[in-house]
């Protein structure tokens, strides 16, 4: 029987290599996305070998009060999930969420209020059926505050909170809930990043994504090398810390 697959934030780089691998194992996909445009490009691509994509949103996933209907209309539609992956974010700017409310709040909109409105209804519905494996794309800036991203990495440590009790919770009933640290991909999203041998590419990750589904689900590091830095970042002292530039600079 082939898998019963939600992707939110689908037409991410990451998220659409995802949908490419279960796309040619037959999965069937539940896609959901910002960009009308764009996913129905991908939903066309990906039903091309074959009717894979069994249906599809096009939703501003902060408007957070209509996000438990369409976790409802996704559910109903595969008749289950089997999978879940919450893959969208906003990198915001650093600088002017200093400053600005509004920024700073886009980015806690986006990177933690979203995804838990969505969370809400996953969790309950993959509780209610005793299976299911429900995935969150989140950061390793997520876990020390760094001057360069720590609005953004604020947001993406409370998710990683948020799913710890979450797995917790699911854990009787059988749910598994991973937490995808990310280290930096090149993606649209770091374009205007300078690139370094720390940065993967979206088909690495999501390669790397799809191998953690196979475990029981924690902490899942992409790349997993990031695992190592971060033990080490974690534990050094704040006075250490904040005089070392390479890792609390601008």
């Amino acid at each position: 029987m082939s898998e019963r697959v939600l992707i939110i934030g689908a037409t991410s780089a990451i998220a659409a290599a995802f949908a490419r691998l279960h796309a040619q194992r037959g999965s069937q996909l539940y896609l959901i996305a910002r960009n009308r445009e764009r996913l129905a490009a991908l939903v066309d691509e990906l039903n091309a070998a074959g009717e894979r994509v069994v249906g599809w949103a096009s939703a501003d996933l902060d408007a957070l009060a209509q996000n438990a209907a369409l976790v409802a209309s996704a559910h109903a539609r595969l008749s289950g999930f089997d999978l879940v992956l919450i893959a969208h974010g906003y990198l915001g700017d650093q600088l002017r969420s200093e400053t600005d409310l509004d920024e700073a709040l886009a980015s806690l909109r986006t990177n933690l209020l979203s995804p838990v409105s969505l969370l809400l209804e996953i969790a309950a519905r993959c509780e209610a059926q005793a299976s299911g494996r429900v995935g969150v794309i989140t950061s390793v800036a997520g876990e020390r505050g760094r001057p360069r991203n720590y609005t953004y990495g604020a947001a993406k440590g409370g998710l990683s909170r948020y799913l710890e009790g979450v797995r917790s919770r699911l854990y009787p009933s059988g749910v598994r809930v991973y937490d995808f640290r990310l280290g930096p991909v090149d993606t649209p999203m770091t374009h205007d990043h300078p690139k370094n041998a720390l940065f993967t590419t979206a088909e690495r990750a999501a390669a790397r994504i799809d191998r953690g589904f196979a475990g029981r689900g924690r902490a899942v590091y992409v790349p997993g090398f990031w695992w190592w830095i971060m033990l080490v970042v974690r534990w050094l002292p704040e006075p250490i810390f904040q005089r070392l530039s390479f890792l609390s600079g601008r």
